[in-house]
Formats: C-alpha cells, sequence, structure tokens
C-alpha cells in the first residue's frame, strides 16, 4: 500500500508517495504537477496500484478529488487548522508538506474535515450568492444616502417611489447626478438579481429529499424565522445529523467563547468567530428579532446584557441560544413550543 501527501494550490500541485520498508518509512517518489495537466495527473495515480490519498481542504480540492477518489482506496480530507505541524514549521515548502501529509496519513493520524454532499455544494453556492447581492444593494443604498445627504436631502423611504421622485428635484452637481443614475442602475440590477435567486432558492427547496424537506418544516416553526434564514442554516450546516453534541455545533458556527487559563488565573475570551460568517449573520438576525418581539427572549437579553454589560455580547449570547434551539429541534424532529406565561 502506497500513502500519497498532496500539497494542492491553484496552479500547481506538489505529490509526495511514501511506503513502508523493513518496518520504516520511506520516500518512494516525489513529483510535482501543473493543476491544468489534468490528463499526467490522472495517468500517476493510475499507475500507483494500491493508494490511499490526503490533501487538505482548501478551497479547490474538490475537481482534485473527483479526479482520484476512483482509483484510490481511500481519500482523507484533511482539516488545514487541525494539522498544524505543517503551519508551524520553520521549514515549509511545498515538498515539506506533501511529506507531511503523506507520513501523517501512513500512521492514520490526519484529523480528516467533513466533505460537503454535492446537494449541500450546490445549496450553499445559491445561499451565498443570495447574500453577496444583499450586501451589494446594502452598499449601494449607503452611497445613494451618502451622497444625498451632502445636499442635506436626505430622507425617509429614500428608495421608494417617493424617493425616487423626490431624488429628481434634489439640485446636485452634474458629476453627482452622472453618479446617483449610475447608482440607481446598479440597484436596480441587483434587486433583479435578488429576485432571481430567492426564485432559484424556492425551487430548489422543492427538489429537496425527504431529511431536508422535514428539516425545513420543523425550522418554519421557529419564530420570526423565513426562508432566508432556513437556507442559511440548513445549507452552512449541512448534514446536522453529524454533530454529536450541542456544543460541537456551537464550536462549528463559531459562537463558542474562548477560554485561557495560567497559573490558577482564568479568563474568558471572545467567540472563535470560525466557521460560516452567513451562519453567524443569519443567527444574530434571529435573535433581534426575537429579543424586540417575545419577552422570554428579550428577559434572556437584559439578563445577559446585565451580565455582560455589553449589548453585543448579549445579543451574540441570544444568538448562541437561539442555533442550540434549531439544532436541538432538527436533532429531535420537533416544533417550537412557546413558552407559557
Amino acid at each position: 500500500m502506497k500513502f500519497v501527501g498532496v500539497d494542492l494550490h491553484k496552479k500547481t500541485i506538489s505529490v509526495c508517495v511514501m511506503v513502508t520498508a523493513e518496518g520504516k518509512r520511506k520516500v518512494a517518489c516525489r513529483k510535482r504537477f501543473y493543476c491544468v495537466d489534468v490528463d499526467a495527473i490522472g495517468e500517476f495515480f493510475t499507475q500507483l496500484g494500491d493508494f490511499q490519498v490526503a490533501v487538505e481542504a482548501t478551497s479547490s480540492y474538490e475537481w482534485f478529488l473527483l479526479l482520484v477518489e476512483r482509483l484510490a482506496d481511500r481519500c482523507v480530507l484533511v482539516h488545514p487548522k487541525k494539522l498544524r505541524v505543517i503551519a508551524e514549521s520553520k521549514n515549509k515548502s511545498d515538498k515539506v508538506d506533501a511529506q507531511v501529509l503523506a507520513e501523517f496519513l501512513l500512521l492514520d493520524m490526519l484529523p480528516e474535515a467533513w466533505r460537503p454532499t454535492p446537494r449541500v455544494r450546490e445549496h450553499r453556492v445559491l445561499v451565498r450568492h443570495r447574500r453577496w447581492i444583499d450586501r451589494r444593494i446594502t452598499g449601494v443604498k449607503c452611497k445613494l444616502r451618502h451622497k444625498v445627504a451632502n445636499y442635506n436631502a436626505d430622507i425617509e423611504g429614500l428608495f421608494t417611489e417617493k424617493g425616487e421622485a423626490h431624488l429628481k428635484q434634489v439640485q446636485v452637481s452634474g458629476a453627482d447626478r452622472f453618479e446617483i443614475g449610475h447608482l440607481q442602475g446598479e440597484l436596480q440590477l441587483y434587486q433583479t438579481q435578488l429576485q432571481a435567486a430567492d426564485k432559484q432558492l424556492r425551487q430548489f427547496a422543492k427538489t429537496a429529499p425527504v431529511a431536508e424537506r422535514e428539516a425545513r418544516a420543523v425550522l418554519k416553526t421557529f419564530p420570526f424565522v423565513g426562508p432566508v434564514t432556513i437556507d442559511a442554516v440548513l445549507s452552512e450546516l449541512g448534514d446536522w445529523r453529524r454533530f454529536r453534541s450541542i456544543k460541537r455545533v456551537v464550536s462549528y458556527a463559531g459562537l463558542n467563547p474562548g477560554f485561557r487559563e495560567s497559573a490558577g488565573k482564568a479568563k474568558q475570551l471572545s467567540i472563535s468567530k470560525e466557521g460560516s460568517r452567513i451562519l453567524r449573520w443569519a443567527l444574530i438576525q434571529t435573535a433581534w428579532r426575537l429579543v424586540n418581539n417575545l419577552a422570554k427572549w428579550k428577559h434572556m437579553f437584559e439578563t445577559l446584557q446585565r451580565n455582560t454589560g455589553s449589548k453585543k455580547k448579549a445579543i451574540v449570547g441570544v444568538a448562541r441560544r437561539v442555533l442550540c434551539a434549531m439544532f436541538a429541534m432538527l436533532r429531535d424532529g420537533k416544533s417550537y413550543e412557546y413558552a407559557i406565561v
């Protein structure tokens, strides 16, 4: 059996093949390929015979795994942050990185990362694209408001029909009028794209398998949670059944507070902020809606605010509890239960 470590980059890959000979680890060969030379890469791995391969979960690993998984006995997707040996190495190079992956694969000591299914990857593409469009709309609106504010003419409802009529009447310079026209066109384009993205997500939801349909139905019972939040939670969590505890799902979302202890002194740090930003954004937005509309969540927020002395920390704490509640609902298949006052 051969053990192959692959250091994958955007343009090149470095390969290290290791074997065991007389109880000792030995480098059998090293290769370097351009990523565009797919035929040569495929031919090399075909000639290896029985092998296992390890590659880090970089942003562009999927094409490589699709190429070699039909040939390999085992494909290991490595969590790059947990494999700190490479990151902390003083003598770091592509060749060394590939060899470290091969050695740890041989020893069966690699921290594996979860590989999303094709449906989850497609779902994430749609959700993240929609979020990107939404942020562009916010940016354009802020810039338009800034332009109008320079002439002391900003009003509520600036982006309604009444606001557009008001904007036409504002006396601005020729350069500003030119830019305002472009920003309005850009805003209209992004709003059209947002509607198309929402439509595509609705069509995507109609093709959901049974487990996903059940999860959508459960999350729909959560107060002040709509399709945008449901899509964000399901796409970013992926298969929620892989999490063995609420603590793990909180850590995955980056909402777990750090902790440091030394010489008997303990200090609680801010949240890790690892994982998906979109997931944290969706949870915090949900938390604000709950706090502003339901007494139970408002009381929770006020208690956390008194204890922490910060609105930001308090709303993050509420968002963490929202995620815990959602995960418990998904795990147990139960709808949201309102508190009896």
